[in-house]
């Protein structure tokens, strides 16, 4: 069976919605594994994917500036928080006067999981993509990157 023989079996006269319907699938088969490996150290992707934003930022950022960046749209990013917080995984605290605006950093606990995490997701994501060789995975970056960048 061919890359898109399940989104032509409903038969679409439209190549664009072929190509959202393939990105759609490859995107699903593709997160399953690092779900996977996520669960058993007790993270969610989203988890995962905001102790990573805030490794970046190591001055904290606020909560909208976390969400601004989360790979997936998170509607409630404060209980993600809350649940990080409970694990000692982030800590946060008020910075000015204005108290809705509340600081988060990621703390040593959550630095020493994804630094564990580091190299098994590497490993994952080269077993599910490096048969592509990496000329591919550039030009595959670039043209999804492309599609994100697209007006509506």
């Amino acid at each position: 069976m061919g890359p898109t023989s399940h989104s032509r079996s409903s038969r679409s006269d439209c190549p664009e919605e072929v190509l959202f319907v393939e990105l759609q699938r490859a995107a699903d088969l593709l997160a399953r594994a690092p779900a996977q490996l996520l669960r058993e150290h007790k993270l969610s992707s989203n988890q995962y994917n905001v102790l990573r934003i805030l490794r970046g930022a190591p001055e904290g950022l606020l909560c909208g500036e976390i969400a601004s960046r989360m790979i997936s749209r998170e509607p409630d990013i404060t209980r993600l928080l809350d649940r990080l917080e409970k694990r000692g995984l982030v800590g946060r605290c008020r910075q000015d006067v204005d108290r809705r605006r509340v600081l988060t950093r990621i703390t040593g606990g959550g630095l020493d999981l994804l630094s564990r995490l580091d190299q098994p997701v590497c490993e994952l994501h080269r077993r599910q993509l490096g048969h592509l060789g990496l000329k591919r995975q550039n030009q595959l970056t670039q043209l999804i990157a492309a599609c994100c960048v697209s007006p509506l």
